[in-house]
């Protein structure tokens, strides 16, 4: 899923400037928190920029690229491809509101700047989906801009919240409580609450 608009260069392959400029400081964090190795679903993988450079970061690591949409789905063939890396799966199809994901377990789920593009039930579907695929001892990360206990942290991400309601009256900015509220009734507990660029937070939580 992707918001901003994106240059298309050849063989549908979409860049993302905020994913180019968010990608290293995620995995510099992703490297301290996920397990020392097997696979990770990632969840709304976007343009495919951050996968590779994470398969790249993290060898250890298995990683299993998924998403909704079709261009996006195009764009991060185009990325593996020249790449060549032996520990990412192609890319495949994944709407979070699917009853049956197109994995049984993997050790963690990450989702990075999917929550405030969709609608509540898009935060639902993706707790319930991810403790279906998490076992215990195993990690959700997310991603993106939050309010802290109904407050915006910032001026940028409250016009930004209204941006996104203008656009869509069922996306925004969410409530990081409510999402750990809902994501401890799935098992998971919240780890670690991780200040990022761009008045972003990035989120661990760790499966009871």
């Amino acid at each position: 899923m992707r918001f901003e608009p994106s240059d298309v260069l050849p063989g549908g392959r979409l860049v993302s400037p905020s994913a180019e400029r968010n990608k290293g400081p995620i995995a510099e964090l992703l490297m301290r928190v996920l397990p020392g190795q097997g696979d990770v679903l990632e969840v709304s993988s976007g343009t495919g920029q951050h996968v590779v450079h994470f398969a790249q970061a993290m060898p250890h690591i298995h990683w299993r690229p998924t998403e909704s949409d079709a261009d996006c789905l195009t764009s991060i063939a185009s990325w593996l491809a020249p790449a060549s890396l032996s520990n990412v799966s192609a890319p495949i199809h994944l709407d979070v509101h699917d009853e049956i994901w197109p994995v049984d377990e993997v050790a963690a789920v990450v989702c990075l700047n999917m929550i405030h593009i969709a609608p509540p039930s898009a935060t639902e579907a993706l707790l319930v989906g991810a403790a279906r695929v998490v076992p215990p001892g195993g990690i959700l990360f997310l991603y993106g801009p939050y309010r802290r206990h109904g407050r915006h942290t910032s001026p940028s991400n409250e016009a930004f919240d209204a941006l996104l309601k203008a656009m869509n009256p069922e996306w925004g900015v969410r409530n990081l409580e409510d999402v750990a509220l809902r994501a401890a009734a799935e098992g998971f507990e919240l780890k670690q609450i991780n200040d990022m660029p761009a008045n972003n937070l990035a989120i661990v939580f760790g499966k009871r």
